[in-house]
């Protein structure tokens, strides 16, 4: 596409247990009056959406579109992080990341897998009922306890690792396929897909699948010290989704590119609010002819 869409804001930093966040009617009323057009709705979030509602109805599609109509909106994705995180999970993480999944699947990695990427293919179709032709997700994780080589690794290890996250998605891949939605993966730190190098990896591995793309969100590669604007010349094809986040990366004597352990506020690298922060916007909007969207003013969590 040649046209940018949105603004369109992601709904998954944003809710939570009180009004007017708890509720698909009263947050779309928000987004509104700040000014957006369009939601991207998280398929986890059931305070908003209940995907697999949404799978088998037109219907409840309908309502979810006639609900944000009356307030000037449309759905421009779902989104499935939440899920496609849950894809792979390196053991290391397995406590942290049942508390993703439903209680009875807790402590049971394989069931959780599998439970996740059929949650993926209920969302497609959703996506396809909703009239949306992209989703956006994470890849998980199995090699984020190796990132930096050392210890050395086992031979093998990185190979068998995206052997195996290949097996997992390829059938994704082809469900998205049938329901003619392309599956854009948030290249994120702690995911295995989080550059363009580790992004090949996994496209050789599932034959170039036309529905593997790439949410394109610099935010992320500032903070990586990954030539962003580079990234957009050798990757523009794959490109899908776009999300408008701001970074800066002001390395010390102290601290670089780890962090030091430190919070998010205290680190060398960190997110900022849109503006505020060292991505050059203009030039990324001049180079993107292939961008098909893109999203609001927080500093982590706009998307479209």
């Amino acid at each position: 596409m040649k046209t940018i869409k949105g603004p369109s804001i992601h709904l998954a930093q944003f809710s939570e247990a009180r009004k007017p966040f708890d509720t698909l009617a009263a947050i779309a009323g928000w987004a509104s009056q700040l000014g957006f057009e369009a939601l991207q709705i998280p398929a986890w979030d059931q305070r908003l959406f209940d995907v697999g509602k949404a799978a088998e109805s037109q219907t409840y599609c309908d309502e979810i579109s006639g609900i944000l109509a009356e307030r000037g909106l449309v759905v421009s994705e779902l989104t499935t992080h939440i899920f496609g995180q849950l894809v792979a999970v390196h053991p290391a993480y397995d406590a942290m990341c049942d508390a993703f999944a439903p209680e009875q699947l807790r402590g049971n990695a394989a069931a959780r897998s599998e439970w996740a990427r059929r949650r993926i293919d209920l969302a497609a179709k959703a996506s396809r009922r909703l009239g949306l032709t992209t989703m956006g997700t994470f890849s998980g994780s199995f090699l984020w306890p190796y990132f930096f080589p050392f210890p050395q690794r086992p031979e093998g290890l990185v190979e068998a690792a995206f052997d195996e996250l290949a097996r997992r998605w390829r059938p994704v891949f082809d469900a998205c396929d049938e329901q003619g939605i392309d599956l854009c993966f948030e290249l994120h730190p702690s995911e295995d897909l989080h550059d363009g190098v580790s992004f090949e990896m996994l496209l050789a591995r599932v034959g170039g699948h036309r529905r593997c793309r790439i949410l394109y969100d610099p935010s992320h590669f500032v903070l990586q010290q990954l030539k962003y604007l580079d990234f957009i010349d050798i990757y523009h094809d794959r490109i899908g989704m776009f999300h408008v986040k701001d970074a800066e990366f002001n390395p010390t004597g102290r601290q670089g590119l780890y962090g030091g352990y430190r919070p998010w506020i205290e680190r060398a690298g960190r997110f900022r609010s849109l503006g505020d922060g060292q991505i050059d916007f203009r030039s990324i909007f001049s180079n993107s002819p292939n961008m098909a969207s893109t999203a609001g003013p927080r500093s982590n969590g706009n998307a479209a």
